[in-house]
C-alpha cells in the first residue's frame, strides 16, 4: 500500500520536513500545502530535480486539500517565526497567528473527510494539537504533538555531551508543555546503567543546569539562526515513521491526558492506531508539581484561544 505524508505550512520547518521525507525515501506520496504558491510550486520543483539523484522517487503534489483525504499522516507545520523576534523566548506569542490558522486548515481537512493520523509541530503546540483534535473532531489518539520529543533530545544531546557519550545512550524525559514551563524528570533519566540522580554527585553533573540547557536549547538555536528546524523536523519525521511503520515506541509526545485534562508531553507508546498506550511514571512529588503547573497553564492558554 502507498505511503503518503502531507506537510502543511512550508516554511524553514515544513520545508526541513519535507526534505527528509524526500531524501531517504519515506513515502511514495507526498503532499505539500502553503498560502504562498509560487514558494511551495518552487519547492516541490526542487525536490523533483533532486530525484535524478535519488535511489527513488515518489509523486509531489501542491496546494491539493483533496490530495490529503488518503493521507497517512499530516504534518501541520504552520507557523510565523518572526512573531519571536521580540517576544523574549515566549512560543505563546504566535498564538493569535496559528490559533487561526489551524482551526482554518483544521476545517479544510474535515471537509475532505480526513481519517488519518495528525502530528502538530506549530507553536504552541500543546495548545495547537487541542486546537486540531476539537475542530477536526478527529479522536485524540489520532492527533498528536510532537511535544517534548524535541526538548528530551537537547536533554539527551546536554547530557552526553558532559558525560563523552552518544546521546542515543542516555535515556529519559523532559515534560509538560513544550515551552518555559516544562522540566527534565531528572527521576526518569538513567545513564551507563544507573539513574543519573545517584551517578550525578560522583561525575559532577550540575542537573539543574542541564535541565536549563534542555529548556533553553531551542531559543540559543534561534538566537544563532532566527529560526529552528532541523532538530523539531527530524522529531517530526521520526514520529510519522513510528505511525506509518506500526513501530509501537515509546515516544515523549504531546497526548491528550485524561487526569490532567489536556493535551501535555508524557510519554507514550505510538503506533499506527496512534497513542495505542499511555505511560504511568512513578515521578517525585516535586515532579508531579511541576507536571500541574504546566498542565494548568497550557489549559489556560486553550481556553483563551477557544474565546
Amino acid at each position: 500500500m502507498a505511503r503518503k505524508v502531507g506537510v502543511i505550512g512550508m516554511g524553514n520547518v515544513g520545508a526541513a520536513v519535507a526534505h527528509y521525507v524526500v531524501s531517504a525515501g519515506f513515502v511514495d506520496e507526498l503532499v505539500l500545502i502553503d498560502k504562498n504558491s509560487a514558494k511551495v510550486e518552487a519547492d516541490a520543483l526542487d525536490f523533483r530535480d533532486a530525484m535524478a539523484n535519488l535511489p527513488h522517487r515518489m509523486d509531489i503534489y501542491t496546494n491539493d486539500y483533496q490530495k490529503l483525504a488518503d493521507a497517512d499522516v499530516v504534518i501541520s507545520a504552520l507557523g510565523n517565526i518572526k512573531l519571536q523576534d521580540n517576544a523574549g523566548d515566549d512560543r505563546f506569542v504566535e498564538l493569535p497567528f496559528t490559533s487561526k490558522n489551524a482551526q482554518e486548515v483544521a476545517q479544510k481537512l474535515k471537509a475532505v473527510n480526513y481519517q488519518g493520523k495528525i502530528i502538530v509541530i506549530t507553536n504552541p503546540v500543546d495548545v495547537i494539537t487541542s486546537i486540531f483534535q476539537e475542530v477536526t473532531g478527529l479522536p485524540k489518539n489520532h492527533v498528536i504533538g510532537t511535544g517534548t520529543l524535541l526538548d528530551s533530545a537537547r536533554m539527551r544531546r546536554a547530557v552526553s555531551e558532559q558525560l563523552g557519550i552518544d546521546s542515543r545512550s542516555v535515556v529519559g524525559y523532559n515534560l509538560g508543555e513544550h515551552g518555559n514551563s516544562q522540566f527534565t524528570a531528572w527521576s526518569t533519566v538513567r545513564v551507563l546503567g544507573q539513574p543519573i540522580t545517584e551517578l550525578a554527585q560522583g561525575r559532577g553533573l550540575d542537573l539543574d543546569a542541564l535541565d536549563h540547557e534542555a529548556k533553553v536549547g531551542g531559543h540559543t538555536v534561534f538566537h544563532g539562526k532566527k529560526y529552528t528546524n532541523y532538530g523539531v523536523a527530524t522529531a517530526a519525521v521520526r514520529l510519522a515513521n513510528t505511525i506509518m511503520s506500526n513501530a509501537m515506541t515509546e515516544l515523549p509526545v504531546s497526548n491528550y491526558r485524561e487526569e490532567y485534562g489536556c493535551y501535555l508531553s508524557y510519554p507514550a507508546i505510538v503506533g499506527a492506531d496512534g497513542v495505542v498506550e499511555q505511560l504511568q511514571l512513578d515521578l517525585t512529588a516535586e515532579e508531579l508539581k511541576k507536571l500541574q503547573v504546566s498542565a494548568d497553564y497550557i489549559k489556560t492558554k486553550y481556553q483563551e484561544s477557544m474565546a
